[in-house]
């Protein structure tokens, strides 16, 4: 298995992957760390690997004629015109940055023609970022909402909404299992049904303590039989014993600091996107291949 470190030069990474074969090689190492199965059966079994056409293996269990099969089959990557390293190196710039990196910083480091190519590439990346089977949260929990855009006093005249505050900002909650996981949600709107939804999706019911602050979404929680407790931040109480928002506050400030001062504009058709990112780069945040192990979920 090739080695991968977290930060590395750009001579470094050349190195690493030289040609769109390294980069396949490196692919098949990382999507099928058991052994090469077909992606249409999958099994492992009358399985042959076709010498005449690298990085493609032909399966007769699933078809008597025999399925075909590369390694790009299945991924992101497949029938596409842009070949591997270039995905491959925006897979790293886009995860070894902390508040992420711009699409029209990717076409311009990267020479894309359009603007479209790398904001095409960057959302095929975090759509497979989310992750569909997490294990709920247990332990201390802490939840809260924010709220993601920009002042409607700095939009233009025209782009300028009816409203002031939150209004006219799109919402996320998320929730965070100290030292441990976390989950975010861009919502269409919030309220106690909604929060309620994404409480019972994300947080396991042998949970020992949801720590809130004192926002009236979280107020029925202990009368329905789940251990909660608040602080009050309008009164200027932040901490009291271990009942804190501490842990999903620093989320919160990285989000929106990654969105206001790396993207400005997140659109809300496309926020989920950008959540699924931060999201994944939290819950990475130790993980030394945080790279390998995008590439395998591509």
């Amino acid at each position: 298995m090739t080695q991968f470190t977290r930060q590395m030069t750009v001579g470094q990474f050349e190195e690493l992957f030289p040609t769109d074969d390294a980069c396949k090689m490196y692919l098949v190492a990382r999507r099928w760390p058991n052994g090469v199965h077909c992606p249409r059966c999958g099994s492992d079994a009358k399985l042959s690997y076709l010498k005449a056409r690298p990085f493609h293996w032909q399966c007769r269990n699933c078809s008597g004629t025999g399925y075909r099969f590369s390694v790009l089959v299945g991924t992101i990557f497949e029938n596409t015109k842009i070949g591997l390293r270039d995905w491959f190196r925006v897979i790293y710039m886009m995860l070894t940055g902390k508040k992420g990196v711009a699409a029209l910083e990717i076409q311009r480091v990267m020479g894309f023609g359009s603007y479209e190519t790398a904001l095409y590439m960057t959302h095929r990346i975090r759509a497979e970022l989310v992750d569909p089977e997490f294990r709920k949260l247990m332990g201390i929990v802490e939840i809260d909402e924010t709220y993601v855009g920009g002042k409607n006093k700095n939009r233009h005249a025209d782009k300028r909404m009816v409203g002031s505050g939150v209004a006219n900002k799109f919402p996320v909650i998320g929730a965070v299992s100290r030292k441990g996981t976390l989950v975010a949600r861009a919502l269409d709107s919030v309220n106690v049904g909604v929060a309620d939804a994404f409480i019972r999706e994300a947080v396991s019911e042998k949970v020992d303590l949801v720590a809130t602050d004192e926002s009236g979404l979280y107020a029925s929680l202990s009368k329905k039989g789940v251990p909660h407790a608040s602080v009050n931040h309008m009164r200027g109480e932040y901490v009291r014993g271990n009942v804190h928002t501490q842990t999903i506050d620093g989320f919160r400030s990285l989000l929106k600091r990654g969105i206001l001062g790396t993207f400005h504009n997140v659109s809300k058709k496309y926020l989920p996107l950008y959540v699924a990112e931060f999201e994944w780069r939290y819950n990475n945040r130790t993980n030394a291949d945080i790279f390998g192990s995008a590439v395998g979920c591509c």
